[in-house]
């Protein structure tokens, strides 16, 4: 059984469902907009595919982060923090536009292609993407 994680977040007047699975899962009639969110494009998949609605691979890790995290979960704590901290830097407008595309859709579907659905760029970008609505949410309030 696919392993995903779904979150509801509340914005000001109308739910958005957000979650994450893998890229090369069967489209469900409730993913709404299909993003990818690597910074590779996924092997096997065609680029003129219906199952890619969008590519922001400005929101992915960098290469060298990529490359020195290797999947490797006992990584996986500094990655996540090293990940962050790109999503603040290097990867702001990238974050920016995601959260644009979010916040316009009443469903979408973050995809990844990592074999892994628990230790991934996907999981954690999820999880920013959920603190920046709850953070934008408060604001307005």
């Amino acid at each position: 059984m696919a392993f995903l994680t779904k979150i509801h977040i509340l914005l000001v007047d109308f739910m958005v469902n957000l979650k994450i699975k893998r890229v090369y899962e069967p489209i469900d009639v409730t993913d709404g907009e299909r993003i990818l969110v690597d910074r590779l494009w996924p092997r096997g998949i065609r680029r003129s595919t219906q199952k890619i609605d969008l590519w922001i691979k400005d929101v992915a890790p960098s290469n060298e982060l990529r490359k020195w995290f290797a999947h490797d979960p006992a990584k996986w704590e500094e990655f996540k923090g090293k990940y962050r901290q790109e999503l603040e830097t290097t990867s702001k407008a990238g974050l920016s536009k995601l959260l644009d595309r979010i916040k316009s859709n009443s469903a979408v579907t973050l995809l990844y292609s990592a074999k892994d659905a628990v230790h991934n760029n996907a999981a954690v970008l999820l999880d920013v993407i959920k603190e920046k609505l709850a953070q934008e949410k408060s604001d307005d309030a």
